[in-house]
């Protein structure tokens, strides 16, 4: 057989073998798994069932390996440093699933990250400016304890962005829930109607509580949990409202607008509060920066001249 032949059975190989994965890659000869015949039908749940999970470990066998040592250190930080309720409460208004275990697993990520970086530091400075080998450790604990504090900042954070998000979407909503039930609809189909026209951060946590209540909750109880979830007093009264229109048979869409109405003012205030505040941060660089350079620009010319009369 001539090299040209070798050359053409070798690209005919090639090719055949890339015409057959294609093949039984195409759609149809795919088996779908339990996770892809079930999930269609659960997409207004909060969470996916973890029996319907497949996913692998992180990392593989890595995360197999190291998952038991980030659990205990993670138990570790719990115990140092508590606030397991405040966590999980965070989490939750994060739009997160509460686990602490999770959270805690991360601070030691988080934490290692800064011993690793603190320890570089520390390892600089006794090299180059030749500082103790104590000055070295606490460096090296000090990005540690940042590395874990820092972690629990940032779920702060989000938290609070998340929050600000829903506050600003909130006036809408309620002005859309207020129109569909002035319109007709029930509780139940104005939320409904709400959360098929709206997207963010609210429309998923008003997504959260029809499901509750098509599952067999009545709207005042999937309500509240909206309320337990986020920590906005805002969001409290509204369910209050609503939960006591309800109750009471008072007009549903007159509260809805008050309550949208009242978010509105409170949101001006805050504006007019924040503006205040920036108004006096704003004074420091014009009394500590153009003020003295102002009175340089006016004083220098006629002391200039008094010293050549001189």
């Amino acid at each position: 057989m001539t090299a040209l032949a070798r050359q053409g059975a070798v690209l005919g190989f090639v090719l055949g073998l890339g015409l057959a994965l294609v093949w039984v890659g195409l759609p149809r000869h795919r088996r779908q798994g339990l996770a892809g015949r079930v999930l269609p039908y659960l997409r207004d749940t909060p969470r996916p069932s973890r029996l319907l999970d497949d996913e692998r470990p992180l990392g593989g066998a890595v995360g197999v390996i190291a998952g038991p040592v980030l659990r205990d250190l993670g138990r570790v930080v719990e115990r140092v440093m508590g606030g397991a309720d405040t966590v999980r409460r965070r989490q939750l208004r994060a739009g997160l699933p509460a686990d602490v275990d999770r959270f805690r697993a991360e601070q030691v990520l988080w934490g290692a990250l800064g011993t690793v970086v603190g320890g570089a530091v520390g390892t600089a400075a006794v090299v180059l400016r030749d500082a103790g080998p104590v000055a070295a450790v606490m460096v090296t604990a000090i990005g540690a304890g940042i590395g874990v504090t820092g972690a629990d900042y940032l779920l702060s954070r989000k938290a609070a962005r998340r929050e600000a998000r829903m506050l600003m979407e909130f006036p809408t909503v309620a002005e859309l829930l207020a129109l569909a039930v002035g319109a007709g609809e029930g509780a139940v189909g104005a939320l409904d109607r709400v959360c098929r026209l709206s997207t963010g951060e609210l429309a998923g946590e008003l997504r959260r509580c029809l499901s509750d209540a098509r599952a067999g909750a009545n709207v005042p109880t999937a309500l509240s949990g909206l309320a337990d979830r986020t920590g906005l007093p805002s969001l409290r009264r509204f369910v209050d409202g609503v939960v006591i229109a309800v109750q009471r048979g008072t007009p549903l869409a007159d509260v809805l607008r008050a309550q949208a109405q009242d978010v509105r003012e409170e949101g001006r205030r805050a504006l007019m509060e924040s503006g205040g505040k920036k108004e006096i941060a704003m004074m420091v660089p014009v009394v500590f920066l153009i003020l003295p350079v102002t009175i340089l620009f006016a004083v220098f010319p006629g002391f200039t001249f008094f010293r050549f009369t001189l």
